[in-house]
């Protein structure tokens, strides 16, 4: 529904509209224009705004369009896994995106030595990015010590962070030591809008529907990350 460059090009505002609808969608085909501006707190005009860069005409068509939308998937709603995936790789398919990925590689490519950092399961997706890389030949690892001390002897280092909500405390304070040492910081988030993407050198976000249930448990996919790590490595 939402192209890569449609996502890229809205403001901390509209984005904010963009999550709600995503996270809302059973409700917002039914919302007026203002009903969905202050349950978002914000504007009309960053609505319609909103609206105008996704490519409609206004609020009208958006919400027509949105509903046929939401019932085309509740038609797939069997194969929603695939559809998700299908939506993201026809994302990276862009020209855009492409670009994106050979900047980040081209980070990598200049960098003696590659440091993944991530918690959880993007702890998980980082040992295998290290090892990837390695493979490669571009010498990589992984640090899983969230207090790892990030002293001198760091130069011609690139950092790749990991973290869906991009706002992991312990992962933002490494992100910060090793931009204290001069070090490049790529992150691969799900949102361009967090604080990990925004203290970034590069950020890389794939924009997928999010599955927090609690207690730390993310369900979010993790195959987008998977591809970006293996993108950024093959281009190397």
């Amino acid at each position: 529904m939402f192209r890569y460059e449609v996502i890229k090009s809205l403001n901390e505002l509209e984005m904010l509209v963009y999550d709600y609808i995503m996270k809302n969608q059973q409700t917002v085909g039914y919302m007026t224009v203002r009903e969905l501006a202050d349950a978002v707190h914000v504007s009309t005009s960053t609505v319609m705004r909103f609206c105008k860069k996704a490519g409609f005409d206004g609020y009208s068509e958006f919400k027509v369009k949105f509903k046929m939308y939401v019932e085309q998937e509740k038609r797939h709603q069997n194969v929603e896994d695939l559809i998700e995936m299908q939506e993201y790789f026809e994302k990276v398919g862009t020209e855009t995106f492409q670009k994106a990925i050979y900047g980040a590689a081209d980070i990598v490519r200049a960098a003696k030595q590659v440091i993944f950092i991530g918690l959880g399961t993007s702890g998980i997706l980082g040992k295998y990015g290290a090892r990837y890389f390695s493979n490669l030949g571009k010498f990589s690892q992984y640090i899983e010590d969230p207090y790892f001390p990030v002293l001198g002897g760091v130069e011609d280092l690139v950092v790749i962070a990991l973290s869906v909500s991009g706002e992991t405390e312990q992962v933002i304070e490494m992100v910060n030591r090793f931009k204290q040492n001069n070090c490049k910081i790529i992150s691969i988030t799900n949102r361009n809008s967090t604080t990990l993407a925004k203290i970034s050198d590069f950020n890389l976000s794939y924009y997928v529907m999010e599955s927090d249930i609690g207690n730390h448990v993310n369900m979010t996919t993790q195959v987008p990350v998977i591809y970006l790590i293996e993108a950024i490595g093959r281009r190397l």
